[in-house]
């Protein structure tokens, strides 16, 4: 079994920061890919940013030169620094990852997703 564990979201007034954070525990062989993706109410999922194991990173347009996406493979932890925050980030982010466990299987499990509200 593999569990993604969010945290770090928050109500932040328009221009702010928030960091978000996401740890996998469990039976875990190897992470590659992670990922933030995000919901806004009354909108399909979205694709934030993705983080490759060896840290190649890719960003949706709408973040570009606002969030960064690291990572760090030793804590099993991907993290989501947003900066110059605007109301139309607000959202449910949620943190993917791409797992191996332990017994080989192959797996791409979501964590429980934490909430962001930028006020205007």
């Amino acid at each position: 079994q593999v569990q993604l564990v969010e945290s770090g979201g928050g109500l932040v007034q328009a221009g702010g920061s928030l960091r978000l954070s996401c740890t996998a525990s469990g039976s875990i062989f190897r992470i590659n890919d992670m990922a933030w993706h995000r919901q806004a109410p009354g909108k399909q999922r979205e694709l934030v940013a993705t983080i490759t194991r060896s840290g190649s990173t890719d960003y949706e347009d709408a973040v570009k030169g606002r969030f960064t996406i690291s990572r760090d493979n030793a804590k099993n932890t991907v993290y989501l620094q947003m900066n110059s925050l605007k109301p139309e980030d607000t959202a449910v982010y949620y943190c993917n990852a791409a797992v191996i466990a332990i017994s080989g299987f192959w797996g791409s499990y979501w964590g429980q997703g934490t909430q962001v509200t930028v006020s205007s």
